[in-house]
C-alpha cells in the first residue's frame, strides 16, 4: 500500500468521481484509476461501486475512508513537525467560513498570514455553519467561522469574533415603514426572507420564533445577506440581517428592532482535541489574535 494511492483513494471518496479527483491531484484519470485498482486487489475488497452514473463508496470503502484520512494526517504532521524543528512552519491548512462573514476582515486575514507564514498553503471554503461543524470534527477542516445559535457545538472550541443585533427590514414603502419597532409575533404574520437552515441567523430566528411560541413564515430562503437585503427592496417580504447590513442599506431600506431583542454571534472554530500539526495552529493563533 503506497501513500499516493491513499490519496487517490480520498480524492475519488470526496469528489465521487475519477475525473474531478485526477483533475484535484494534478494527475491523468487512467492513473488514479489503475492506482485504485491496486489498493482494492491488495485489500482484497471493492472500494467503489462503480456500477451507477456517480462512484460512490462500497460499507468497505466507507470503513476505510476514516483511516485513510487519518493515515495521511499523520504523514502530514510528521513532515510539519520537522519543518517546526527547522525553524520554519510549513504544510497545508483548511479553513472554512460562512458567506454571511461579510464584516470579518477576510482578504487582509488572508494576506497577512501569508506574509508571516509563506510556506503554509491554505485553502479556504464556504458552506453553512452546520456542514462546517462536521467537517471540523472530520478534521476536513482546521479552523472555520461559524454561525452560533445553540451554544457551542459539542467537541469544539469556540472564540467569538462578532457579536451583533439581528434587525428586520422592508421597503421604504411597506406598512411597516413607519414602525421603529416590531414584535415577533407581528413578524409571525409576514412573509419572511432569511438564510436557509443550516445557518447561525436562521437557527437564531428558529429558536426565538419557538421560544414565543410561534411559527415563521420563510417563503424566500438565500445564501447572501446582501441578497436578502435586495429582496426586501424589491417589497418581496421582509428580511432579517445583521443590523450593520441594515446600516449599509439605510436609504433604500426601512429598519424595525425586533422585540425581544435577536442577536446573532459568529465564531471562529476548531476541534476541542487541537490542531493536527504546526501549520494549522499557526492559523489558528493567527486567526485568534486578527479576526
Amino acid at each position: 500500500m503506497e501513500l499516493h494511492q491513499l490519496e487517490y483513494f480520498v480524492a475519488v471518496a470526496e469528489e465521487a468521481n475519477f475525473t474531478r479527483a485526477a483533475a484535484r491531484m494534478h494527475v491523468a484519470q487512467p492513473g488514479v484509476s489503475a492506482q485504485i485498482r491496486r489498493l482494492e486487489r491488495e485489500l482484497g475488497q471493492p472500494l467503489f461501486d462503480r456500477s451507477g452514473r456517480t462512484v460512490r463508496l462500497t460499507d468497505v470503502g466507507e470503513a476505510a475512508l476514516p483511516h485513510a484520512r487519518a493515515a495521511l494526517a499523520a504523514v502530514a504532521a510528521v513532515r510539519e513537525t520537522v519543518a517546526e524543528h527547522e525553524g520554519l512552519v510549513r504544510g497545508q491548512v483548511a479553513m472554512g467560513m460562512v458567506t454571511s462573514a461579510g464584516p470579518v476582515a477576510l482578504p487582509e486575514f488572508l494576506a497577512g498570514f501569508a506574509e508571516r507564514y509563506p510556506g503554509v498553503e491554505i485553502t479556504l471554503s464556504e458552506a453553512n455553519s452546520d456542514l462546517m461543524v462536521e467537517a471540523l470534527r472530520e478534521g476536513r477542516l482546521d479552523v472555520a467561522v461559524i454561525g452560533l445559535a445553540d451554544g457551542v457545538p459539542a467537541g469544539l472550541t469556540t472564540q467569538i469574533v462578532l457579536d451583533e443585533e439581528l434587525v428586520a427590514v422592508t421597503a421604504l414603502g411597506d406598512e411597516f415603514a413607519d414602525r421603529a419597532s416590531l414584535t415577533l409575533a407581528e413578524l409571525a404574520e409576514r412573509s419572511l426572507i432569511c438564510l436557509p437552515k443550516g445557518t447561525g441567523m436562521r437557527g437564531v430566528l428558529d429558536r426565538g420564533f419557538a421560544a414565543a411560541g410561534l411559527h415563521s413564515r420563510v417563503t424566500i430562503e438565500a445564501s447572501d445577506p446582501n441578497v436578502l437585503a435586495k429582496l426586501a427592496i424589491r417589497g418581496l417580504g421582509v428580511a432579517l440581517v445583521p443590523e450593520s447590513l441594515a446600516r449599509y442599506y439605510a436609504e433604500e431600506l426601512h429598519k424595525l428592532r425586533l422585540r425581544p431583542e435577536l442577536r446573532g454571534q459568529l465564531a471562529l472554530a476548531w476541534r476541542s482535541d487541537g490542531p493536527s500539526g504546526p501549520a494549522a495552529r499557526a492559523l489558528i493563533e493567527f486567526a485568534r489574535s486578527t479576526l
